[in-house]
């Protein structure tokens, strides 16, 4: 493997991994060993020799998502003993190295657990339910004609740095997986937020941030109860301010709203 350790050591594993067929039959976690595993394989590619091992004894491999696998995409949703993209903070499943765990460990793989969130197969979650929040006011309108110029409308810096950090946000559910009650008010408010706070969002900021909540709402999710979960397990970073922003937006929509 390209810029591995020489030195390190093969680990030999145990993993508990979650195996069910689809959304409507019961799951159940079933155990696999998992020998000569190089602690510089990502977590993902440790997966992938578990499943070339299935495949070559004629069982069926362990279903899960992926896609960039450079934490950018926010598909590599997994549980991994007790907390979302496992052990490291700031770090997406993908971005996850063997190095983290140790020879003779066991490791219980888990999808998201969340009522909005059903599971598709396996380790793969729908997560649909983000997409169609997103689509109840996550945009700007933009009308046809001329490119406007770059710098046509001034942004203070500070504020520009605070709505691009709110937009990096990669949507991957660690949140609401994180969160007791299942809340997607840190997704919900990243995305309200970095267009509040922007002259290109304020023109729909009223029904943005109404139509918004009402989706999360229709889909199951559960209320905040400011524990912080979400905050401490996102792998962005995403911080809780942008819940308190978000409710002030809300608020201030909801008292001159005609959808009382």
């Amino acid at each position: 493997m390209a810029g591995s350790n020489p030195n390190a050591k093969p680990m030999d594993l145990t993993l508990k991994i979650w195996r069910q067929k689809d959304k409507n039959s019961a799951g159940q976690l079933v155990t696999y060993p998992l020998n000569g595993i190089s602690p510089d394989m990502s977590f993902l590619e440790m997966l992938d020799v578990l499943n070339e091992e299935l495949l070559v004894k004629g069982e069926e491999p362990v279903a899960f998502d992926h896609d960039c696998r450079e934490g950018i995409c926010g598909m590599c949703s997994l549980f991994i003993n007790g907390r979302a993209h496992g052990p490291e903070r700031g770090t997406t499943t993908c971005q996850l190295h063997m190095r983290h765990f140790n020879h003779g460990d066991t490791i219980t793989i888990e999808p998201w657990r969340a009522a909005a969130f059903p599971v598709h197969k396996d380790l793969i979650v729908d997560r649909s339910a983000f997409d169609r929040i997103q689509q109840a006011g996550g945009y700007v309108s933009v009308n046809t004609g001329g490119v406007p110029d770059a710098n046509e409308i001034p942004i203070p810096k500070t504020i520009a740095d605070k709505a691009f950090d709110a937009a990096t946000c990669i949507g991957c559910g660690a949140c609401v997986a994180a969160c007791k009650n299942a809340s997607a008010m840190l997704f919900v408010s990243a995305k309200v937020s970095q267009l509040a706070m922007l002259p290109q969002g304020k023109v729909e900021a009223k029904t943005r941030v109404e139509n918004m909540v009402a989706q999360m709402d229709v889909e199951g999710f559960g209320a905040c109860s400011n524990t912080g979960a979400c905050a401490a397990e996102c792998p962005v970073g995403i911080s809780l301010d942008n819940i308190a922003m978000m409710n002030r937006e809300y608020l201030g929509a909801k008292a001159s709203s005609e959808n009382v």
